[in-house]
């Protein structure tokens, strides 16, 4: 009888043992997207692309928002580290304060694959992908300069300090526009990305330095544009010259209705994209075919092409 009741027992841990081994090979591996906060639709277009191209190859999605607060990005990490994620997908929280986490996961043997932003080390992420942020607002820049015809004074508003694509992008904005004399810059502040910040800021500066005196305002990215271009209207100051930076939706309609006058589209969907397919080809091989920094070039849009724009995608006429 204790023969028989051994061997019963026996039988059944072998067909537990089976079927958690079973349950282990049916699980999803994980891929952890850690973005800025979804508000911002350039941000929730880096966590649904990405995403929407884990689950098709075969990836569980865990999309975490870190809102650009480093303490917020670390726990995105640690909960990636602490679930074994086969790889993470990250638009950072800053250029200095991601290289630690980045380095603790790649301790963890965990691939990390930069979105958008890059940061201040090389070697630590297998990619850092991003939109050739120089050449973009260079492209923005000119046309800027074409509709103030070269003179008049104009406001810019840059993004958060701690983001080098701000810095990035307002360089490409003065090495165009700084060659034209009669261009003078009246005012730069920062609107940290905000739209709610930029509107605020934009009211004070009209009130400020006048509605008569501003022919134009240059942005670091669309939220912003998008708050300035609500104050110069409510300003009355129809006649504004006003250019964004992203290619968001809703900048686009506000060029279709003939307020906001650009913006220069960032390839972010195709971004986050590749970025899931580099990391499944990582996982599986151990590389990649890629260099680790990666520059796409930026698209002019314009009332000529705003139609054909939508969620960060210029379709083909």
């Amino acid at each position: 009888m204790k023969k028989i009741v051994a061997l019963l027992l026996a039988s059944l841990m072998l067909a537990g043992l089976f079927a958690v081994a079973a349950t282990a090979a049916d699980a999803q591996p994980l891929m952890v997207i850690i973005t800025p906060s979804h508000s911002n639709p350039f941000f929730k277009t880096v966590g649904d692309a990405a995403a929407a191209q884990a689950e098709e190859l075969g990836y569980e999605a865990l999309v975490i928002q870190h809102d650009d607060d480093v303490v917020k990005q670390q726990e995105a990490f640690d909960i990636a580290i602490a679930r074994q994620a086969a790889a993470i997908i990250c638009d950072n929280a800053g250029a200095d304060a991601t290289i630690a986490p980045v380095q603790a996961a790649k301790a963890a043997g965990i691939p990390v694959f930069l979105v958008d932003r890059e940061i201040n080390s090389t070697g630590d992420a297998v990619a850092q992908m991003v939109s050739n942020n120089f050449q973009g607002a260079s492209a923005v820049a000119e046309y800027f300069v074409e509709l103030m015809d070269g003179e008049g004074n104009y406001v810019e508003f840059t993004g958060r300090e701690s983001d080098t694509n701000a810095h990035v992008r307002s360089e490409g904005f003065h090495g165009v526009i700084d060659q034209y004399t009669d261009m003078v810059m009246i005012e730069q502040q920062t609107a940290n990305w905000s739209q709610t910040e930029a509107f605020e800021k934009m009211e004070s500066i009209i009130q400020a330095q006048g509605a008569e005196n501003i022919k134009g305002v240059i942005c670091g990215n669309d939220t912003m544009a998008m708050g300035v271009i609500e104050a110069c209207l409510k300003a009355g100051m129809a006649d504004v010259i006003v250019a964004g930076f992203d290619g968001s939706n809703d900048v686009r309609d506000s060029i279709l209705r003939g307020e906001i006058k650009a913006t220069g589209l960032q390839p972010i969907a195709y971004i986050s994209e590749q970025a899931v397919i580099q990391a499944d080809e990582y996982i599986k091989t151990g590389a990649t075919d890629k260099d680790e920094k990666q520059l796409l070039d930026c698209v002019l849009i314009t009332i000529d092409n705003a139609a054909l724009l939508d969620n960060f995608v210029l379709k083909a006429e």
